[in-house]
C-alpha cells in the first residue's frame, strides 16, 4: 500500500532504543520487500520473533498439473468444489501458471488451531460468500460480501468466519499486487480520475498485543510445501508498527465504473496489478450512450492473454446459462465473444447489475488436477446458433 499507516506504540525514531516499563528491549523486526528497496514496516515486538521450539513434519500443496498445452475454451462450476472444515485442505487451485494460482475455497471452519503464514505469494481473497474477521500482528480487518482481501506475502495471519457457508476466489500472487500505476501520482495517491480513492480502503485497526509465551502453530508455505513451526511466544505480541506494507481490504462495489459514449474495453475495469498478470472488477454501470451503441462487447480475439472471469452476482448480459461461482477461460489464441442472441438483446439496455472478477494473464495458464473436478466439457460448444 502506498499509504503509511500505524498502530500502537512505537519510538521517535527508527533503530533505536526501546524499552518497556520494567526496561527491556523491545525487539524491532523490519519486515521488507525488494531486498531495502520497496515498501516495508517496522513491528515492535514484546518477544524475539526468531524463537522456535520445534518444527513438524513438512507436507505438499503443490498443484497437481494435468494439462500445460490446450487449446478450448473451459468452464468450472466453483460452487461445486468440495467444501472442507480445515481452510489449507480446502483451498484448491483451478488454474495455475508461474505467475499466479487461482483458487477457489470452501472453508466451514475458522482458523484457531494454528497461525497462516504464506512465504510464497500475496494472497488477494474474494469474499463471494461469509463474513468475519482477518487477524494479524498489524490488527484486525472485519470482512463480507465483496471484498478483496490484499495479503501480503510473510504476513501471519488467522481468518475468523461467522458461519460454516464461505466461499472465497482466491488468487496467490508470486509478485507484488499493487494498484495500477496509471492511477497514481508520483507520491503514491490516487489520482482524481481513478475509479477508487485512499476512502475506500480498509486498513488494520483496533491492533491487540498478545504478550503470551507457549506452543503456537504457524503453518508457513514456501515453494509449495508447508512447514508447521512451533514458536514460543505468540505471533501477534506486537506493541506497535509503522510503516508501508500491511494487508487491507477493499469491497467490489466502492469501485467506481469508467463508462463511455461507445464501449470501452477490459483495461477499463482494473482494479489490481502484478508482474504478467492483472485483475479487474465488473460492477453494476450505466451502459454506452451513443444512439446507435450496442451495449454487448465485440467479439476479441485474445493475442497476448488468457481471460479468466469468475462470476459473482446478477445478469452477466454477453453471458447464457451463467450461475453463481462460475468459472470461464477463454485462451489465448482463439477468439470468443457475446453469445448467440445476446447482441440483440442488449441493444436499448440502459444499465447492468452484472458483477464479476477477471483475471488476465500474459502467460498461459495450465489446468490441475481440481480443476478438472469441475470443469464442464461441452462449453466451448456454446456459440452454436440454435
Amino acid at each position: 500500500m502506498p499509504q503509511y499507516h500505524r498502530q500502537g506504540d512505537i519510538p521517535r525514531k527508527r533503530h533505536i532504543q526501546f524499552r518497556n516499563q520494567e526496561g527491556k528491549l523491545y525487539a524491532e523486526e523490519l519486515v521488507s520487500t525488494h531486498g531495502f528497496s520497496n515498501i516495508y514496516s517496522l513491528i515492535y515486538h514484546c518477544h524475539p520473533p526468531t524463537m522456535v521450539k520445534s518444527l513438524g513434519e513438512p507436507f505438499s500443496r503443490e498443484p497437481k498439473v494435468v494439462a500445460q498445452r490446450f487449446l478450448k475454451h473451459q468452464s468450472f462450476l466453483g460452487f461445486t468444489i468440495q467444501a472442507e472444515d480445515d481452510y489449507i485442505d480446502s483451498k484448491k487451485a483451478v488454474l495455475v501458471n508461474n505467475d499466479l494460482h487461482i483458487s477457489l475455497a470452501a472453508p466451514r471452519k475458522s482458523i484457531t488451531d494454528y497461525f497462516l503464514k504464506n512465504a510464497d505469494a500475496d494472497e488477494v481473497i474474494f469474499i463471494h460468500r461469509g463474513s468475519g474477521v482477518l487477524k494479524t500482528i498489524y490488527g484486525t480487518i472485519e470482512f463480507g460480501y465483496g471484498d478483496y482481501l490484499v495479503i501480503p506475502r510473510g504476513t501471519i495471519f488467522q481468518l475468523h468466519f461467522n458461519d460454516e457457508d464461505n466461499r472465497l476466489f482466491i488468487v496467490d500472487s508470486f509478485t507484488a499486487v499493487e494498484f495500477p500505476k496509471r492511477y497514481l501520482n508520483s507520491y503514491g495517491q490516487f489520482e482524481e480520475h481513478a475509479p477508487m480513492c485512499e476512502r475506500d480502503i480498509r486498513r488494520p485497526q483496533n491492533m491487540k498485543t498478545h504478550n503470551e509465551t507457549g506452543d503456537f502453530k504457524v503453518m508457513i508455505k514456501k515453494q509449495g510445501i508447508v512447514y508447521p513451526y512451533i514458536y514460543a511466544t505468540h505471533p501477534f505480541d506486537a506493541i506497535g508498527w509503522d510503516g508501508n506494507l500491511y494487508p487491507y481490504a477493499f469491497n467490489i462495489q466502492d469501485f467506481e465504473p469508467i463508462t463511455g459514449r461507445l464501449h470501452l474495453p477490459p483495461p477499463i475495469h482494473q482494479t489490481f496489478e502484478a508482474h504478467n498478470f492483472v485483475i479487474c472488477s465488473f460492477v453494476p454501470r450505466m451502459y454506452d450512450y451513443h444512439p446507435l451503441s450496442i451495449p454487448a462487447p465485440y467479439n476479441h480475439s485474445n493475442v497476448d492473454s488468457d481471460e479468466v472471469l469468475y462470476y459473482v452476482d446478477g445478469d452477466f448480459m454477453s453471458r447464457k446459462s451463467v450461475t453463481q461461482g462460475q468459472i470461464t477461460l477463454h485462451p489465448a489464441g482463439i477468439p470468443h465473444g457475446p453469445h448467440p442472441g445476446t447482441v440483440e438483446k442488449s441493444i436499448g439496455k440502459t444499465e447492468t447489475k452484472e458483477l464479476a472478477v477477471m483475471v488476465d494473464t500474459f502467460k498461459p495458464l495450465w489446468l490441475t488436477e481440481e480443476g478438472i473436478k469441475i470443469m464442464s466439457d461441452d462449453y466451448y460448444r456454446s456459440w452454436i446458433e440454435e
